[in-house]
């Protein structure tokens, strides 16, 4: 249940900090936040990230319902016992659900933090984009520390030292 409320956290957070866009910027309108680093530009995307696959909305759809149900199906059978991992699908699914819900109502997902990493323009992101981010990274740390305990454990069955 904890991974569906950080899931939900995230889908409101999304979902509020996009509102507040669309209702109080104009299109292209910036404010800045930190001088030559950070940004609230109000941005619309019609594809995936960086605007690839622009206007296959039916893809977007297609292909995010099969996330979300793949999420949910591991936090019901493998996120058991696994903080981080549960976590990470936690975040995973808001950031799907927080970007499907732009596409299904918007026709186009809301973006608005601009950030230019020395000197690059990265590509205008939002609330969803960001708990998808983090989401991954978790998930890659997850996985990282079940491989090293899985080698830890095969060294010491190969030693001699592990018992059973």
């Amino acid at each position: 249940m904890f991974y569906y409320i950080i899931a939900l956290f995230v889908i409101a957070l999304d979902q509020l900090t996009k509102y507040l866009i669309v209702k109080k910027m104009e299109l292209g309108e910036s404010i800045e936040v930190i001088e030559d680093f950070l940004y609230i530009t109000s941005h619309r995307n019609r594809g995936a990230a960086w605007g690839i696959l622009e206007g296959q909305m039916w893809f977007f759809y297609i292909i995010t319902v099969v996330v979300i149900i793949g999420i949910v199906y591991y936090i019901q059978k493998a996120a058991k016992g696994k903080m981080l991992f549960g976590v990470s699908l936690g975040f995973m699914l808001g950031g799907a659900i927080g970007n499907f819900i732009d596409r299904v109502f918007r026709n186009e997902v809301v973006d608005f933090v601009n950030t230019y990493i020395f000197g690059y323009d990265f590509p205008v992101f939002n609330v969803a984009d960001s708990a998808l981010v983090i989401g991954v990274a978790m998930l890659m740390i997850q996985m990282l520390l079940e491989e090293r305990a899985l080698k830890k454990e095969k060294t010491h069955g190969e030693n001699g030292t592990h018992h059973s």
